[in-house]
C-alpha cells in the first residue's frame, strides 16, 4: 500500500509539473503615453501590480516619447527599444509576449507587431496619437504646418536639421525639438506611427484588445479610423468602458487580465 501511495504521489507531482509547464509564462511590456506621460504615470502605472498579481512578468520602461525624452530619436529607434525590452522579458522566462500600450503606446505596440516583431497579443488602452487626423482637421493647423515644414527640409537635404516643431496632445499644443526626419517618422500621416496605416499590417494571428473610454474623444471614431482595419481574429475584442483618456488603464485592469489569459495560451 505504501508503495502504491508513493507511486500515486509521484504521478500526481509529474502531472502537476506537466500542467504547469503547459501554461505559458506571460510577459507584458507596458508602454506609456507621450509627454507629459512617462513610466511614472500613476494611471498606467496602477495596471502593473494588477498584471503582476495575476502571475505575469511585467516591464514598464521609459520610452523615447516620455516627458524626459520627448522626442528622442526616430520611430525606428523606438521599435528597436521595444525589441530589446521584449528580449529582456524572454530572458526572464516569458514564453508569450503581450504589449500593452496607453495612448501613444498603442500605435507603438501596433507598429512593432506590424513589423513582425516578437509579440503574441496587443492591448490598446485609450489609443492616441493620430497623425492623419492631426493633419486633416483645421484645429490642428500647427501640426499640419510642422509636417509641411519637415517635408520641405527633408526634400532640401536638411532632414537632420534639428528644429522646433509642434504636437497636440489631448487638445494641448506642445513644442517638439527634433530633426525633420525623426519628426516625420512620428507625425507623417503616411508613417507607421499612424494607427490607420499599421492596423491592416498586423498579422492575422495576433489578437488585439482595444479599450476606449466613453469620455475619450477617440470613442467617436476609433472603429472607422483603425479598429475595423485590423485583420479578423476571433479573439480580438473592442471594449468601451466608463472612463476618460487617463483613467482607462485603471478602470479596465481586471478586464485586461481576463482577456490576456483567454487570448494567450
Amino acid at each position: 500500500m505504501r508503495t502504491l501511495a508513493t507511486g500515486l504521489l509521484l504521478a500526481s507531482a509529474c502531472l502537476t509539473g506537466a500542467l504547469a509547464q503547459a501554461q505559458p509564462k506571460i510577459g507584458v511590456l507596458m508602454l506609456h503615453g507621450k509627454s507629459p506621460g512617462s513610466n511614472n504615470d500613476p494611471n498606467m502605472g496602477r495596471l502593473k501590480p494588477v498584471l503582476e498579481s495575476a502571475g505575469m512578468l511585467v516591464l514598464f520602461p521609459d520610452m523615447p516619447w516620455s516627458r524626459g525624452r520627448y522626442l528622442d530619436g526616430s520611430w525606428d529607434g523606438a521599435m528597436a527599444e521595444i525589441a530589446a525590452h521584449v528580449k529582456t522579458l524572454r530572458s526572464q522566462g516569458a514564453t508569450a509576449i503581450v504589449i500593452a500600450g496607453h495612448s501613444m503606446g498603442s500605435p507603438a505596440a501596433m507598429g512593432f507587431a506590424a513589423r513582425g516583431g516578437d509579440v503574441q497579443a496587443l492591448v490598446l488602452l485609450a489609443p492616441g496619437h493620430v497623425p492623419a487626423r492631426y493633419y486633416a482637421f483645421q484645429q490642428n493647423t500647427a501640426v499640419r504646418e510642422s509636417v509641411d515644414e519637415a517635408r520641405k527640409l527633408v526634400a532640401a537635404g536638411k532632414g537632420d536639421s534639428r528644429e522646433r516643431f509642434y504636437d497636440i496632445n489631448q487638445g494641448k499644443q506642445q513644442a517638439v525639438v527634433t530633426s525633420a526626419k525623426d519628426y516625420l517618422s512620428y507625425f507623417d500621416p503616411a508613417s507607421e506611427a499612424d494607427m490607420g496605416v499599421s492596423a491592416p499590417r498586423i498579422p492575422a494571428a495576433t489578437p488585439v484588445l482595444t479599450v476606449v473610454g466613453d469620455e475619450d474623444g477617440i470613442s467617436k471614431y476609433a472603429r472607422a479610423y483603425f479598429v475595423d482595419k485590423l485583420p479578423a481574429n476571433p479573439k480580438s475584442q473592442y471594449l468601451e468602458v466608463k472612463a476618460n483618456h487617463l483613467s482607462t488603464p485603471v478602470v479596465a485592469g481586471e478586464a485586461v487580465v481576463q482577456w490576456i489569459k483567454a487570448a494567450v495560451h
